[in-house]
């Protein structure tokens, strides 16, 4: 990393203080919004108590950015077990003795007025750590994760709605040709220089790329209900063996919170009960139901490297940018990010968003599934902790790029990477096919 001169270091500062107030402003309102009984309640046994992610969020604040980074003696090091969650399943943290509502809201603002005076004089060079503000952009996206964390939460909850926000923006009506060429060639996958980039988004190296079709969009509601409606989920030679044995286990029929409703499907969309909008792309499939889909669809999954080539890669200059679009940060033009929406945008939706391919929609609106396992970069370093990255490593968890609506600009990157178990529903993904070319495609 890059020491950062001393006059550059202020608006450093100004930069991780108003991010932070940002993160605890989406916190507050996704916890303000449900009364004590509803915060506490474990509303799926895949997710914790909405309170535990709360003090979690300023436990996890209060190790690094108070105790670590500021020297500063402890808030409460009493609980620290309590919200170690390698320490604690989800399901089973309802049974701790866990910090009551206004005592979790009490504990989080004293541990962020200490956080505050950190970032006022703590000096943003001499070690990693600080470098670029390092430690500041971590626990920021930390805690817009577990933001989106809870609100997957949200969805999972029974009862009326308590979120709002305005619908997406409708399509252009333009037709989009079904995919594009990438071409083959090596391109820059990962990062070297982003400053908030995580330990597995690093180092920047070159990876070959064999030349492949991506979809110009993911995925929509309307082709995968052409996909449950040819009998997709009673045909096992679509399936791998482990997809078609958790297929019939959970006996998979369709999307999670879809249901049928006579000649036509519902989904329940954080409490609002409406048709399914064949235009927006799937959500709510595991990596299995997107891989069938794929085959049945004469296609399959990208790659990872596929996946972040089509994303990044300018044929013109041959440089790798941030975001499809260019090195800007994400705004509502380009992406459906950050809660703005609390759904996916139509396909086409985007347009200023699109890659210099013409691929569009590859940032927010849905975490795309990828078939490629969790691994390290070569050269990669676990920073500043194993448990973020490296423990996770190996053939248990497949890759999810892009973003989706719930997660936030902060926490999303052309190189930012996510994984979950194959068999994850709750999450807000999806996906987009690939394919390789036939003979004589390519000319």
């Amino acid at each position: 990393m890059t020491t950062v001169p001393h006059m550059e270091q202020e608006p450093l500062r100004a930069k991780a203080a108003a991010e932070l107030e940002r993160a605890r402003a989406r916190s507050s309102a996704l916890t303000d919004a449900l009364d004590d009984d509803e915060l506490v309640r474990q509303h799926s046994p895949l997710m914790s108590p909405l309170i535990w992610d709360l003090a979690h969020i300023g436990n996890q604040e209060e190790l690094w950015l108070v105790r670590d980074v500021g020297g500063l003696p402890a808030v409460r090091s009493d609980i620290d077990e309590l919200y170690d969650a390698f320490k604690h399943s989800r399901a089973s943290r309802p049974a701790l003795p866990l910090l009551k509502p206004g005592e979790a809201r009490q504990y989080v603002d004293q541990v962020r007025r200490k956080t505050m005076d950190v970032v006022d004089r703590v000096p943003l060079s001499g070690r990693g750590l600080v470098e670029n503000a390092f430690a500041f952009g971590m626990l920021v996206q930390h805690e817009q994760q577990h933001d989106e964390t809870m609100l997957i939460t949200h969805q999972t909850r029974k009862g009326p709605a308590v979120l709002y926000a305005p619908e997406p923006p409708r399509a252009e009506k333009t037709v989009l040709p079904q995919e594009v060429l990438v071409p083959d060639g090596p391109f820059t996958m990962g990062t070297s220089t982003e400053p908030w980039a995580l330990d597995n988004e690093r180092p920047a190296h070159q990876v070959r790329v064999d030349a492949f079709f991506m979809d110009t969009a993911p995925v929509t509601c309307g082709q995968y209900q052409e996909f449950i409606s040819d009998g997709g989920y009673d045909r096992p030679e679509l399936w791998t063996g482990s997809g078609w044995e958790h297929r019939t286990k959970a006996n998979l029929r369709a999307p999670l919170y879809w249901r049928r409703d006579g000649d036509r499907w519902l989904r329940d969309c954080f409490g609002v009960v409406g048709p399914v909008r064949e235009a927006e792309p799937v959500v709510h499939v595991s990596f299995h139901e997107a891989q069938a889909y794929a085959r049945w669809a004469g296609k399959r999954l990208p790659t990872e490297a596929e996946w972040e080539k089509a994303a990044r890669f300018d044929p013109e200059s041959g440089r790798s940018r941030r975001f499809p679009w260019g090195d800007e940060d994400p705004g509502p033009r380009q992406a459906n990010l950050g809660q703005r929406h609390l759904r996916p945008a139509e396909v086409g939706s985007y347009p200023a968003g699109a890659s210099p391919l013409g691929i569009q929609q590859l940032i927010g609106d849905v975490w795309e599934w990828v078939d490629t396992d969790f691994h390290g970069y070569p050269g990669f370093t676990a920073f500043p902790y194993r448990e973020y990255s490296e423990v996770f490593f190996g053939p248990d968890y497949k890759m999810l790029r892009g973003g989706c609506f719930g997660t936030d600009a902060a926490a999303c990157r052309g190189t930012f990477r996510n994984w979950d178990y194959p068999i994850r529903r709750q999450i807000f993904a999806g996906f987009r096919c690939a394919r390789t070319p036939g003979g004589g495609e390519l000319g």
